[in-house]
């Protein structure tokens, strides 16, 4: 029979528009209109019109009345995939969400140009390549195999493809466990936290897989670029698809493997609406599809380690120990108070010799954060309240909020105009080093001074954390600085996170190169110089499960306005969740209150939860928009396993 009814989704952040749509389907589209499909739709009230996709197509409506006649075929290509608009409707589900939110990041915006040109070329040539070995590793093909999960431990060193190209380890690794599934005809899906792990793992894929199979969608890509590569994804066979947190979504033929590097880095942290976590829509979409399934990492996230005492993960180990030779340099074990104690300028000194150097320190700029010279009291903006800091060597202080100049600063609690540097960024850590070892080049690598790669020759490289460039050959030595004050930020995974930052600098060392650790000691300096980051995990977890912390239970985090936080709260049945920690004051005016839950309980909570939302939506006072089409923020917002809601 032939379908006369398509139930469509409306493309539209409106809660109560979250829904399947039935409209009927005019004669000249009969043959045209497939799902997954762009169309437009007309909207009973104001007789507006919406986008939206088909996602199902019937006989017949269960609506007694008239349908609305679709009005428009914008284009005949199947963009959202049935396995998609599953994956989009369960993780918006269980987020107490919207699926056309997750669809939005999904499916790239249509380039009409770009669209012709992909129907117009031919279909690419079948693949055939033979599967590689997966160096370390003693059992690739169970990695690999439909319906497994693993938390795979990375080997902590580096490679060189056969371009010459120094990757990291674990890049190989993922390109090799790529090329054997493809080689069977499936694709894979990869995450990486940023671009620069996108470059590494293009590098690696280039020794074992054909460029023409690969499929990078890249947030800096052109739009026209990102809708390119999003419709290569379309095409039937097998591909490997690689990206940052949205490449999740993407559509894969006979889909065979979902690989997340370092799911525990803040990057995969969606930070828009519903707020779906990389490794959660990982986990939903591998139990839809059945695929195999690897968070991989250096350092193994406090969730995976969940996951493995569950039993929902296996952990995989590599064949061989190999680590750095990580040397800690505890102030209370040595004495010293420096900075840069002995240890690690001599170790500097001799690596110089023979290659270059990394410093990573923990805050980018020349000196983020300053203090009254007498009372120590934290300098403070005249306008805004603002933190002070100085962004170059002789700059007045400025504001880190508005960015007002403070010439002629004093402080109001004791008078005095002197100031003191309370941290150095790497402005001032590459000047104290340019003076510290004349004629050797320093290199900065920051969010504003953007360096991938360093030639293997003396240099001392200035990074924060995360920015670290590979080295041709790897770093001669290592410096890890600033360990005291990284553990100071108020954050429930502060700890991890260091462990995380640190080894995957470690990581980048040359075979036997010193990695210093500075200031930091006791049971997590330990981990790292013992290379146990596993233990550490499941340490941090016992601790967790002790104070009823995430990842031990769930929390969903409720923000507003008081009346609309207490509401949303009141119309869920107490016997949904553990209970209830607050409301506080938010700096926006705001409060919050956050609800922690069992993982059992989790549906019928996040049901409650979309459903405070609709009544929101419907229910508060409409206000008319203010010039320029302004309105006001929702006045109620709900966010599950927020990561740093006890910051």
């Amino acid at each position: 029979m032939t379908a006369r009814v398509a139930r469509v989704m409306i493309d539209s952040p409106v809660p109560a528009l979250d829904h399947p749509f039935d409209y009927a389907i005019p004669d000249h589209l009969v043959d045209d209109i497939v799902v997954g499909a762009r169309v437009r739709v007309p909207l009973r009230s104001g007789g507006r019109r919406a986008d939206a996709y088909v996602i199902e197509l019937a006989e017949q409506s269960d609506f007694d009345g008239q349908l609305s006649a679709i009005d428009e075929l914008v284009s005949p290509i199947p963009v959202l995939t049935p396995e998609v608009w599953r994956l989009a409707r369960r993780a918006a589900d269980r987020a107490a969400g919207t699926a056309s939110d997750i669809v939005r990041l999904a499916v790239p915006k249509r380039h009409v140009r770009v669209e012709k040109a992909w129907l117009a070329a031919e279909e690419p040539k079948p693949l055939s390549i033979e599967p590689p070995a997966v160096e370390g590793y003693a059992d690739p093909d169970r990695l690999t195999a439909p319906g497994t999960r693993s938390a795979l431990s990375a080997i902590p060193t580096l490679a060189e493809t056969d371009a010459g190209v120094t990757v990291g380890r674990w890049a190989a690794t993922v390109a090799q466990l790529a090329a054997r599934v493809l080689a069977t005809g499936r694709s894979t899906i990869v995450c990486v936290p940023d671009y620069r792990d996108q470059d590494q793992l293009q590098s690696a894929l280039a020794d074992c897989v054909p460029a023409h199979a690969v499929s990078r969608l890249d947030a800096r890509q052109s739009a026209a670029e990102r809708y390119r590569a999003f419709l290569e994804c379309l095409r039937p066979g097998p591909r490997v698809i690689i990206g940052n947190r949205s490449t999740i979504y993407a559509p894969a033929a006979e889909l065979g493997l979902i690989l997340v590097w370092d799911d525990a880095d803040d990057l995969h942290a969606e930070p828009l609406a519903p707020y779906v976590h990389t490794r959660d829509a990982a986990l939903i979409r591998q139990e839809d599809s059945g695929c195999a399934l690897i968070l991989a990492g250096h350092t193994r996230s406090v969730e995976a380690q969940r996951l493995v005492e569950l039993g929902w993960l296996t952990a995989v180990e590599p064949a061989r120990t190999t680590s750095p030779r990580v040397i800690l340099s505890d102030p209370a074990q040595t004495g010293e108070t420096a900075r840069i104690p002995s240890a690690a300028w001599r170790a500097a000194r001799e690596a110089l010799a023979h290659g270059p150097v990394l410093v990573q320190v923990s805050r980018p700029g020349y000196a983020p954060v300053v203090a009254c010279q007498r009372c120590h009291t934290a300098a403070r903006c005249r306008t805004c309240h603002g933190p002070l800091g100085i962004r170059s060597a002789g700059a007045a202080p400025s504001c880190a909020l508005c960015g007002a100049i403070q010439a002629g600063w004093a402080c109001d609690e004791c008078g005095a105009t002197q100031l003191r540097l309370v941290t150095r960024g790497t402005g001032r850590t590459t000047e104290e080093l340019g003076r510290a070892f004349p004629g050797t080049m320093v290199v900065t690598s920051d969010g504003e001074h953007r360096v991938e790669r360093v030639p293997a020759r003396p240099a001392l490289v200035v990074a924060t954390r995360g920015a670290e460039p590979v080295a041709d050959g790897g770093y001669h030595a290592i410096l890890l600085l600033d360990g005291e004050r990284m553990l100071a930020r108020e954050a429930l995974s502060i700890a991890m996170d260091c462990l995380r930052w640190w080894a995957n600098a470690a990581a980048l060392s040359a075979p036997r190169a010193p990695v210093v650790l500075v200031g930091v000691g006791g049971r997590l300096g330990q981990a790292l110089a013992t290379w146990t980051p596993e233990s550490f995990a499941a340490a941090e977890l016992a601790d967790r499960r002790e104070l009823a912390f995430p990842p031990a239970v769930r929390t969903a985090s409720v923000s507003g306005d008081l009346s609309a936080v207490e509401r949303a709260i009141d119309g869920v049945d107490p016997a949904l969740y553990r209970d209830v920690l607050g409301p506080t004051e938010l700096p926006d005016g705001g409060v919050r209150s956050v609800v922690r839950f069992d993982y059992a309980k989790g549906a019928a909570l996040a049901a409650a939860m979309r459903a405070a939302i609709i009544a929101n939506t419907t229910t508060r006072r409409r206000t008319p928009a203010a010039k320029g089409g302004y309105r006001p923020p929702p006045s109620l917002r709900i966010r599950f396993d927020e990561t740093e809601i006890l910051q």
